[in-house]
């Protein structure tokens, strides 16, 4: 069973795994909301969160037409502005039955399409019912389909973040957590005051620079701390600021986002 091309590759689905299923007759239309940095900048990141899910027979299509979900814009108070990319969002999605994202920032953002749409009737019924079928990689996971342990083996010393939005706002914390106890080989070292911003904020990093550059530089302390040889996270975005100063340190560092590091368990195991 084959899934649309992805990244120039076709996803196989294991047709002895769990597919979704209403009614064990309809299969479910699950989609990739891809997000800006990771179609962007970081595509292997959405590869191994597809490559994943198709392990488990979860096929996820990629609409075309999907584009920024208007953080930056509604952040900056152009809500306007970015209530013309949260209908291209809703109008991409408005036909899948769950939507997953590999950034926690990113789909919290569409928690705010009702108050942007609160006065279109047509836009608001939207936006409910893609809040209630969005889902960062790791709520997908472990509260959809049931997955805690991937069958990853990954020997190295990990550190995690929480990033600010996937963890406060979306609430997603002890998802992460099941998924890393079950990696075998890996050494799970906490994180000195883990919950502390990491200075980013998406245009906050451009306004405040300097307030943003000693706040990943502090974040960057707390990870050479633990002396783990990765770090670990759910959004690329704040990884991204982290690795950079890393580098800018000449630190060994390796930032992964967890897809990344689950998939690289998983292919190693298989092939080792």
């Amino acid at each position: 069973m084959e899934s649309p091309p992805f990244g120039g590759f076709l996803l196989e689905a294991d047709p002895s795994v769990h597919i979704l299923m209403i009614s064990g007759v309809k299969m479910l239309k699950s989609s990739l909301f891809v997000t800006c940095l990771s179609d962007a900048l970081f595509p292997r990141v959405a590869e191994s969160m597809a490559r994943l899910l198709a392990r488990y027979g979860v096929q996820l299509e990629f609409p075309e037409i999907q584009t920024c979900c208007g953080q930056p814009a509604y952040n900056s108070g152009y809500w306007d502005d970015a209530r013309i990319s949260a209908k291209t969002i809703l109008d991409a999605f408005d036909d899948s039955d769950f939507v997953v994202s590999p950034s926690g920032s990113c789909t919290y953002m569409i928690h705010h399409y009702p108050d942007l749409f609160k006065d279109d009737p047509l836009y608001l019924d939207k936006a409910k019912a893609l809040q209630s079928k969005c889902y960062e990689f790791t709520q997908f996971l472990v509260d959809v389909l049931g997955v805690t342990d991937v069958g990853a083996v990954y020997p190295q010393k990990v550190t995690y973040h929480p990033s600010c939005h996937g963890s406060r706002l979306l609430g997603v914390k002890e998802q992460p957590m099941k998924l890393l106890s079950h990696v075998k080989g890996l050494e799970l070292v906490p994180l000195p005051f883990a919950e502390d911003c990491c200075g980013f904020g998406g245009t906050f990093a451009v306004k405040m620079a300097d307030i943003s550059g000693a706040m990943v530089t502090e974040k960057s302390d707390h990870v050479l701390e633990t002396e783990a040889s990765v770090l670990v996270g759910l959004d690329m975005a704040c990884l991204l600021n982290i690795a950079g100063n890393l580098r800018h340190r000449g630190e060994k560092v390796q930032v992964k986002h967890l897809a990344e590091l689950l998939y690289e368990g998983v292919s190693v195991h298989e092939h080792s």
